[in-house]
């Protein structure tokens, strides 16, 4: 059982490289992320992996973001984008439904790099 359980938490735990190629790409360390994510509220309307209490149903689910090309819909999936995107998405998009959450420049990178470890 205990084994299991170790094995189920590495399974969600993003590899070596992937969180390499994350800071490199945005500035942030992915470990920070996810206690971040909890400070600014992202769990109230998204699933998203590796987040205690994540599983809110209002936004879409983050699993694979940084596979997908384009952000809320609107933007190509950059780095530069993401991070837009996470500190004011009403700037980026009026009539979307993701409220501005106050994310720090310093915060936005760390929740950025966890954010492309989700392949």
């Amino acid at each position: 059982m205990a084994a299991s359980a170790l094995l189920l938490a590495a399974c969600e735990l993003p590899n070596a490289e992937a969180r390499r190629e994350a800071a490199a790409l945005t500035g942030g360390d992915p470990s920070y992320g996810p206690p971040l994510m909890r400070k600014y509220g992202c769990q109230a309307c998204h699933t998203i992996p590796g987040v205690a209490g994540a599983d809110g149903l209002v936004g879409p689910p983050l699993s694979g973001i940084a596979s997908r090309s384009y952000i809320g819909g609107v933007l190509p999936n950059t780095p530069e984008n993401m991070m837009k995107w996470i500190m004011n998405p009403k700037g980026v998009d009026s009539l979307t439904a993701m409220p501005n959450t106050g994310v720090t420049d310093s915060d936005v990178r760390h929740i950025a790099a966890y954010l492309y470890t989700l392949r």
